[in-house]
C-alpha cells in the first residue's frame, strides 16, 4: 500500500509543465448572492436583497483551471463572444497566465452563462434557489470551423495530451474530431473526453469519463444502481466508442473503470461522502486523469488519482480547483 501510495506521489511531482490542449465549450458560471428579507406583494416569492457578485470559469474553462492549478501548461480552444461575459472568461484566464490566443472571439455569439442564485437569511449559510442559462450554439460556418481545426492541429505538436470537453454548445465540431483524431493518434497523443450527450460520437478516443446519467442517455439505458447492468453498460461502450478505457463517475458510490481487455475495477469514494458540492467535480476528475497519463501512468492510477481529486474538491463550494499539494496531501491521508 505504501509503495502504491508512493508511485502515485511521484506522478503528482511529474505534472508540472506537462503541456495540454483544451479543446471545448467555456461557460461564465456567475454566482449572485443575496439575503432573504420577506415575501413580495406582488407573487407569493421571496424578496432577495443584493450583496455581491462572483465570477468563474465552467466547462472547459474549468478543466483550463484544474490543470493550471495542478502546475500544467494548458492551451485552451474554444469560441466565445465580444460580449461582456467572454470579456470576463478572457480577463480570467489572463489573470491565472493562461493563453488565450486559440480562443476565437465570434461578434455573433453570446458567450454561454449559467447563473446562480444563492439566499439565505443574513447569517446563515447561503443556499441555491435559482439557475437561469443563457444558452447558444456555435455556428456551423466553414470559415469558423476552418479556423478551429487549424488551431487543434497545429497544438499536435507542442503538447502532450488533447483534452475534449464537450458541453453540448457545439464548439466540438464531430467532422473536425474525426479529421484530426488520426494525427493525434499517430503521434502517441491521449485524448480524453467528457461529453455532455455525444459520448458515442466522438470514436477511438484514449479515455472518456461520463458519470452515471450520461452512461444511461448514450446507450438509452436505466441502471437503477444494478452493478450487473453497470458493467455490461461500460463493456458495451468501450465496444462502441472504440476508447482504449472508460471511467464511470458514480458520485457518493466512487467510480468504475473499465479497460479493454481486462476486468472492470471498483474504486469506492474516497473520503467522507457527506459531499458539499459536486458542481465541476467530472471537470477536476477528467483534468486529473488526463495530466496522469501524461506521466507515464497506467489507466488504474489515473483513475486512483482522479479518485482522490474529486474527493477535495466536492468538499468545496461551486466550480473549484485543487493543487498538487492539495492532491498530495490526499493521497497521504
Amino acid at each position: 500500500m505504501r509503495k502504491e501510495k508512493d508511485n502515485l506521489l511521484r506522478l503528482v511531482d511529474n505534472f508540472s509543465g506537462k503541456k495540454i490542449a483544451v479543446w471545448g465549450d467555456f461557460i461564465l458560471d456567475e454566482y449572485i448572492f443575496g439575503t432573504t428579507r420577506r415575501i413580495s406583494r406582488e407573487a407569493p416569492v421571496m424578496i432577495i436583497s443584493y450583496r455581491n457578485s462572483e465570477y468563474s470559469l465552467g466547462g472547459a474553462g474549468n478543466s483550463v483551471l484544474n490543470l493550471k492549478a495542478l502546475g500544467a501548461e494548458v492551451l485552451p480552444i474554444g469560441v466565445i463572444g465580444s460580449d461582456t461575459s467572454g470579456k470576463k472568461i478572457l480577463h480570467i484566464l489572463r489573470k491565472k497566465r493562461v493563453t488565450t490566443e486559440h480562443l476565437i472571439i465570434d461578434r455573433k455569439f453570446q458567450t454561454p452563462v449559467k447563473t446562480r442564485i444563492l439566499a439565505g437569511e443574513e447569517t446563515a449559510r447561503k443556499q441555491q434557489v435559482l439557475r437561469i442559462d443563457r444558452e447558444e450554439k456555435v455556428a456551423d460556418s466553414s470559415a469558423l470551423k476552418l479556423k478551429i481545426q487549424r488551431f487543434v492541429e497545429n497544438t499536435q505538436s507542442k503538447v502532450n495530451a488533447l483534452l475534449v470537453s464537450d458541453y453540448d454548445y457545439l464548439t466540438v465540431k464531430e467532422d473536425i474530431f474525426r479529421r484530426v483524431q488520426p494525427g493525434f493518434k499517430k503521434k502517441g497523443i491521449p485524448i480524453a473526453l467528457d461529453s455532455r450527450f455525444r459520448l458515442l460520437n466522438f470514436k477511438g478516443v484514449t479515455v472518456s469519463t461520463p458519470n452515471e446519467p450520461e452512461v444511461e442517455g448514450a446507450l438509452h439505458i436505466r441502471l437503477d444502481d444494478d452493478s450487473k447492468l453497470l458493467k455490461k453498460a461500460g463493456e458495451e461502450l468501450l465496444q462502441r466508442s472504440q476508447a482504449a478505457a472508460v471511467l464511470v463517475t458514480r458520485g457518493s458510490k466512487g467510480m468504475v473503470l473499465f479497460e479493454t481487455g481486462k476486468p472492470s475495477f471498483v474504486f469506492p469514494v474516497h473520503g467522507t461522502t457527506d459531499i458539499v458540492d459536486v458542481t465541476g467535480a467530472g471537470d477536476t476528475v477528467i483534468s486529473v486523469f488526463t495530466l496522469a497519463l501524461t506521466c507515464g501512468a497506467t489507466f488504474k492510477q489515473a483513475a486512483q488519482l482522479a479518485n482522490y481529486a474529486g474527493s477535495v474538491v466536492v468538499m468545496k463550494k461551486g466550480t473549484a480547483t485543487l493543487s498538487a499539494a492539495e492532491l498530495k496531501k490526499a493521497i497521504s491521508s
